[in-house]
């Protein structure tokens, strides 16, 4: 920050910004000299009782007593990308809902609550964009009602990081006692320069059972076949899981055939709607890792798409996946916000089987560098190989009661 060395008071926020972008430096008692102040870039989200609540781009919520404040001031947002294209968070947010559709949903004003058995968080989570129509404790009352009439645990979707993402809502939740589970990210790009990218050239002696650059076919389909649905990282997918993967304005399955018939090397998932293309379930055998078959996967989908009118492409990330952030960002792509699935409080944490249908899933072991998708993979499936899932165990919702200020105004 532009702040001085010295120490003097220049604080320019007050309990008024609440709800701005704010660069704050504090005072670290007791730390060594050379180290005695920290800064912290967020959103304002409170300043009661002598405490500042700042909400971190990741989600991360920082306590600041005032009487630590050295300096502080408002700052713009974070700087737009200088490629590629402009998306507001609530286009993106509907964007990707379309693109994972419940078997079952309900309005709430503007918020959508959604279920599907269980299967994903993405699908079985309220997205409160807008108003609910009712003060903020009376409309979780009703969401965990919701859920709870149908054996699932209440989860609600947030994001941070962008204009118009919910930090006051996520310290809301957070007040209240909702729980932050899952965090990823998502990424956005130009769709041209990932469907003008290059067949990847092979080794020139490959390993045994590996895919040949001239066999690299792949396979594209309006439906998951019983070779896909094998590749896909959660075993055993139910009647709704199957409705909830075909679901989407135009769905399209890339398959990279195996050596074994059947079997196949790599798959992936994309829906185009409008200008968007949005991937998912990216997965490699991972014996045949790092071969550029998530790269072949990539490039025909992304020419399906322009070939539809789609110019953009988004996908989630998980933060933990290096390989696959590694590889979106060589196709061109950068995080746009970073979103959250809060649980609600005093449930007992069961089973959860996903959070949603990234390009790289978080809560996997030994993440494959080749994949996307971050909702929480299903502990009961075999060792995932992607990332680019997630699903809800269906938990039994206790009722509560809840009397905490008001969200929005009465």
């Amino acid at each position: 920050m532009d702040f001085s060395a010295h120490f003097r008071l220049d604080v320019r926020v007050t309990p008024a910004d609440v709800g701005k972008r704010v660069s704050v430096r504090r005072l670290r008692e007791g730390a060594p000299e050379g180290e005695k102040f920290t800064d912290t870039v967020g959103v304002l989200t409170s300043w009661d009782d002598g405490v500042l609540l700042i909400t971190r781009r990741s989600g991360e919520s920082v306590r600041i007593p005032e009487s630590a404040l050295v300096a502080g001031k408002i700052v713009p947002p974070a700087p737009a990308r200088r490629r590629g294209p402009a998306a507001s968070y609530e286009e993106l947010a509907r964007v990707a809902a379309r693109a994972w559709q419940p078997v079952e949903r309900e309005r709430l004003g503007e918020w959508e609550l959604r279920a599907a058995s269980g299967f994903t968080r993405r699908a079985n989570s309220v997205l409160p964009l807008g108003d609910p129509g009712v003060p903020l404790d009376e409309a979780l009352s009703l969401v965990r009602q919701w859920y709870a009439a149908r054996g699932l645990p209440a989860y609600a979707q947030t994001a941070t990081g962008a204009e118009g993402t919910q930090e006051p809502l996520c310290a809301e939740l957070e007040a209240r006692g909702w729980v932050r589970e899952v965090t990823a990210e998502l990424w956005i790009g130009a769709l041209a320069p990932v469907a003008d990218l290059p067949e990847p050239v092979p080794d020139s002696d490959p390993a045994p059972g590996s895919v040949p650059g001239s066999e690299r076919t792949v396979a594209l389909s309006r439906q998951a076949d019983e070779g896909w649905l094998g590749r896909y990282q959660r075993k055993g997918v139910s009647e709704v899981a199957l409705k909830v993967l075909g679901s989407g304005p135009s769905v399209w399955f890339a398959t990279v055939p195996g050596a074994e018939p059947g079997v196949p090397a790599a798959i992936g998932r994309c829906v185009v709607d409008g200008r968007w293309a949005g991937f998912a379930a990216v997965e490699v055998d991972p014996a045949l890792r790092r071969q550029g078959l998530a790269t072949t996967v990539m490039t025909a989908l992304a020419r399906q798409a322009l070939a539809e009118g789609a110019s953009a492409g988004w996908l989630q990330v998980e933060t933990e996946n290096a390989g696959a952030r590694a590889l979106y960002t060589r196709m061109g792509f950068a995080t746009h916000h970073t979103y959250h699935h809060y649980r609600e409080p005093t449930s007992p944490a069961g089973p959860v089987r996903g959070a949603g249908n990234c390009a790289t899933s978080p809560h996997r072991a030994a993440p494959d560098p080749d994949a996307t998708d971050p909702d929480a993979p299903d502990p009961t499936a075999a060792a995932p190989d992607a990332a680019n899932r997630t699903t809800v165990a269906p938990d039994a919702v206790a009722p509560r009661s809840s009397a905490a200020p008001r969200y929005r105004s009465a």
